[in-house]
């Protein structure tokens, strides 16, 4: 199995932020602890989807207005990373799809300007709308990450909705913009082992 190939990783023991430079490794900051949620997942959690293989790598917890939600790191045996976003109980799964920021509601963007709500984005010969933007900033953080989550990082997410049910998020940050297609799924269908135990809360049976 190839090791997950990014730059973060947060110590367990003192929330030190670690940058790894080659074989040197550099304290650059403390992280907040990720606030008590009652998640399933965990570090270490697997899952299978569609023949491949994934285990939680890293979580960053968001926060804004409204609420928050949980993006955890998924690492493949290639070495692949993809992002599992999970709020109430609900979780999608999603991929990078760098083209889509070809698109010129994407291009605007990602150079400051946000979209209305109901604007539309093409991709895959599927239509996109503007569902929501929020304004979001990091709560917590844990695991191996791809940027660095010290107090203060903060993102735009702009989510899109298609009438089949596909979903699209935009994201914005001080390392530039991303744009990300997503499946949604219950946690059953996501085949998950090595949940979290939670006290008063006993795994559904399917999940167990």
């Amino acid at each position: 199995m190839r090791e997950l190939a990014v730059p973060y990783t947060t110590c367990t023991h003192c929330q030190s932020l670690i940058l790894r430079k080659g074989q040197a490794l550099e304290e650059i900051g403390k992280v907040a602890e990720v606030p008590f949620d009652i998640s399933p997942i965990r570090l270490g959690t697997r899952f299978t989807v569609d023949g491949t293989e994934y285990t939680a790598a890293g979580r960053v917890r968001w926060g804004w207005s409204g609420g928050s939600w949980n993006e955890w790191l998924l690492a493949t045996p290639g070495g692949e990373g993809r992002w599992l976003g999970e709020a109430m109980g609900l979780y999608m799964l999603t991929a990078e799809r760098a083209e889509a920021m070809a698109d010129p509601l994407a291009r605007a963007f990602a150079e400051g300007r946000d979209p209305l709500v109901g604007q539309g984005l093409n991709l895959d010969g599927i239509a996109f709308e503007v569902s929501d933007i929020k304004q979001a900033e990091c709560l917590g953080s844990e695991g191996d990450l791809p940027f660095p989550t010290l107090p203060g990082w903060s993102m735009t997410n702009v989510d899109f909705r298609a009438p089949g049910g596909e979903a699209l998020s935009l994201q914005r940050d001080a390392n530039g913009t991303s744009a990300w297609l997503g499946t949604w799924h219950e946690l059953s269908g996501l085949s998950p082992r090595a949940l979290r135990e939670i006290d008063g809360w006993p795994l559904p049976a399917a999940l167990q």
